[in-house]
């Protein structure tokens, strides 16, 4: 009998070293953090560092505060000794953070007073399955949607056209899918989210009540990750892919599922977009029939690392709503058919160069093109007749930064932009014939200086510029200053000032409330400067925090003042539905958050009062409240967080939108409706409760996944969100419409 010896001996532990040298001054960097799978070490004084390796196949993270973050598969580099591995200086340094975790976790506030929402690090919010971007951020106080759409948000009391939305640096025009319901950005690409109420940088452009900025990651990618996800909503993917060392790739892409199945979450959502619209009721005896609604989006960014110094990047965007439906009615006995349609796509591409030349200067380009497209066919079987409208924005902008750090303290930006912007709506009738197509055009020049300021221990943070505007068009000039200041004092609080000037030259307005079948029924215009003035806008903010022991208190007051506002661009329903008229408005506001964590707890509770009043210089009445005037607004929510489970509730209540109801026992005059004063009463209070949940595991060593619930109006509270009254057989009829009744969604997302 042969025997067999087995020798088993311990593998020996593979060490990695190096010296962490800073590129510009060669000299070594002390406390670097070196990082493998398992295990990291920290630089010594002499930048030093010795690494235990597990797998050779291992990637090597190298993070130091204040520069490039390095991630190299540990093959790059040298095994036959410890080699000086050198970190490129960070010109721009992180932001300072005054307040983390401000509702939830992955949402902070930053020193110039704005708010970052990182998706990377985010909790999870009331009544939202995904992380949904526009959602998100109607959860600060101050910022909400009067209609519960991502395409009405209201910042302040402005309208959704007032904000500036951009998406890794390109101007949107387009908010939402389901025509509003839900946000068109990925939340898979969409990495952080800036929010500014106010005291905005000058290198940003228009958007007179709010930006809302998003912006994918900036990381160069070296290990492949993906997702798919489904809801009972859409099926979307997500990819990150390494190519090369210097180079990566993003994709992602949405498709509704109604292509498939409905769902009762898409049938929810079908009769809210469609209540009180020609797909819901039809005139005469025509029946509508054949409803069928589609979405998608895709997206993708390109990074590529052309050296240390020198670094590209390349962003598309591609989003389609498609909403079809027959209208069938008996003509002399015969059964005829015709088909109505609405569209809204939006299409984007962007181009960004930075170059770091040293460790004080830097300068970036930025260009853009950016195309929306609403069109709608409306077809009137009865008069056998055909409504075409088209509402298209194109717009190509080239931006210019220079960057430059004196020391420590002090840093200068300057900048050059140019935007063209052309709008084009089209109304075409074949019968009788009828054709009006009009496109403008407005070029606008624009130079831009900030210098920053940021004291030794970090407590003093001031950044004040200017902005310079030329609109050739009009031979006008416009000088937007812009401030922000935070001090930090006894340790727990910090107080702010923000203050910014700003105009605006493009705006939505309705000109009928069936136009676009009534659906999206808003079209962008130009300002010509006479009877659609530029908008222009002036706001000034005060507030303070105070963060301690889990606490954390902050109040802000503010004052807002927008000029240029006409009264096609409010909505109105009432006795000035079809005046054109131009005023303002002005808004003074208090918003307060209080947020208490406890052990795995969190809860907050903010609240937010306005008074915002409209003057219309041409109407009778001097002041009345805007149709966005919200007095009260209070949110109360809390979340659990156990290991792998998150939980959160939460409860959104406001006082009624403003309305205009007729003259009682003096309903109609002249046979038109004799109404009360504007705005004058209002509807029912607004009291809605969310609830949500996410639960991650693992289903191998390397995928992961999560599953989620949420419900959206569990109360299944029946909310009135507007009204409006017409005269119909001598009668004044009112019509309501209301909110989303309970709205279950469910969604399962693997990790590879």
């Amino acid at each position: 009998m042969n025997e067999t010896l087995v020798l088993v001996k311990p593998k020996e532990a593979v060490f990695f070293c190096g010296y962490i040298i800073d590129k510009e001054t060669l000299k070594p960097l002390i406390a670097a953090t070196v990082q493998s799978k398992k295990n990291y070490a920290v630089s010594d004084e002499n930048g030093f560092f010795q690494l235990k390796i597990e797998n050779e196949t291992e990637t090597i993270s190298i993070r130091f505060l204040g520069y490039k973050s390095l991630d190299r598969p540990l093959q790059d580099f040298s095994r036959d000794k410890c080699e000086k591995i050198l970190l490129l200086p960070n010109f721009q340094a992180l932001p300072e953070v005054l307040v983390s975790n401000y509702i939830t976790t992955g949402i902070n506030k930053i020193s110039d007073g704005s708010f970052v929402i990182d998706f990377s690090d985010f909790g999870i919010l009331p009544g939202v399955l995904d992380k949904d971007v526009l959602q998100a951020v109607q959860a600060f106080p101050g910022i909400q949607s009067i209609n519960e759409t991502v395409s009405n948000i209201n910042i302040r009391g402005g309208t959704h056209d007032q904000n500036l939305i951009m998406w890794d640096g390109i101007k949107m025009y387009q908010s939402g899918h389901f025509f509003g319901l839900i946000s068109m950005y990925n939340p898979q690409i969409t990495q952080k989210v800036s929010v500014l109420k106010n005291g905005t940088g000058v290198s940003y452009t228009d958007g007179v009540s709010g930006t809302i900025a998003m912006h994918t990651s900036e990381e160069l990618t070296t290990d492949f990750n993906a997702n798919v996800g489904l809801n009972l909503i859409d099926a979307n993917a997500f990819a990150d892919i390494p190519i090369g060392k210097k180079s990566s790739l993003q994709i992602a892409g949405r498709k509704a599922l109604s292509d498939f199945f409905k769902t009762p979450t898409y049938n929810e959502f079908f009769e809210r977009i469609s209540q009180n619209t020609e797909v819901q009721n039809n005139i005469g005896n025509t029946i509508n029939s054949d409803k069928r609604f589609d979405f998608y989006d895709t997206s993708f960014r390109w990074i590529y690392q052309i050296s240390d110094k020198d670094i590209l990047r390349v962003n598309f965007i591609n989003v389609s709503n498609n909403l079809e439906f027959n209208e069938n009615a008996f003509i002399n006995n015969v059964q005829k058919s015709r088909e109505s349609s609405l569209s809204q796509n939006s299409i984007a591409g962007a181009i960004y160069y930075n170059r770091q030349w040293n460790k004080n200067l830097q300068t970036t380009f930025e260009g853009y093109e950016t195309d929306y497209k609403l069109k709608a066919v409306n077809e009137n079987v009865l008069e056998t007749q055909r409504f075409l409208q088209e509402n298209v924005v194109s717009e190509t902008s080239i931006k210019l930064k220079l960057n430059y750090k004196f020391n420590e303290k002090f840093n200068l930006l300057g900048g050059y932009q140019f935007i063209e912007t052309e709008v084009t709506n089209l109304d075409d009738v074949d019968d009788p014939l009828f054709r009006s197509l009009v496109s403008e055009v407005i070029r606008n020049h624009s130079v831009f200086s900030e210098i920053g300021f940021k004291s030794e221990n970090k407590n003093t943070n001031i950044k004040g510029g200017v902005r310079f505007n030329y609109i050739d068009k009009f031979n006008k000039n416009l000088w937007e200053p812009r401030f922000s200041f935070t001090q930090r004092f006894l340790e727990n609080f910090t107080f702010e000032i923000l203050g910014e000037f700003k105009n605006q030259y493009t705006s939505q307005i309705i000109n009928f409330q069936n136009d676009f079948l009534g659906i999206e029924k808003r079209r962008w215009q130009l300002s010509n400067n006479k009877e659609i003035p530029i908008l222009r806008s002036k706001q000034f903010s005060a507030g303070i925090n105070y963060t301690n022991n889990g606490w954390l208190a902050s109040t802000e007051g503010y004052y807002k003042y927008v000029d240029g506002v006409t009264t096609q661009s409010q909505g109105f329903q009432n006795q000035y539905e079809f005046l054109k008229f131009t005023g303002s408005y002005d808004v003074k506001g208090l918003d307060v958050l209080l947020r208490k964590k406890v052990s795995e707890f969190n809860f907050w509770l903010s609240y937010s009062f306005m008074e915002n009043q409209y003057k219309f210089s041409g109407l009778q009445l001097n002041a009345f409240p805007s149709n966005l005037d919200i007095t009260h607004a209070i949110a109360l929510g809390t979340t659990y967080s156990l290991k792998n489970l998150k939980i959160a509730a939460g409860f959104n209540w406001h006082t009624g939108k403003p309305s205009t109801s007729p003259l009682i026992n003096n309903e109609i005059s002249n046979d038109a409706i004799n109404y009360a004063a504007p705005n004058s009463s209002r509807l029912q209070n607004y009291l809605r409760m969310d609830i949500s949940a996410r639960y991650n595991f693992n289903i191998t060593q390397k995928i992961k996944a999560d599953a989620g619930i949420s419900i959206w109006n569990i109360l299944d509270r029946e909310n009135e969100i507007s009204n409006f009254y017409r005269v119909d057989n001598e009668e004044v009829i009112e019509t309501q419409q209301r909110s989303l009744g309970i709205t279950p969604n469910a969604g399962l997302r693997i990790y590879f």
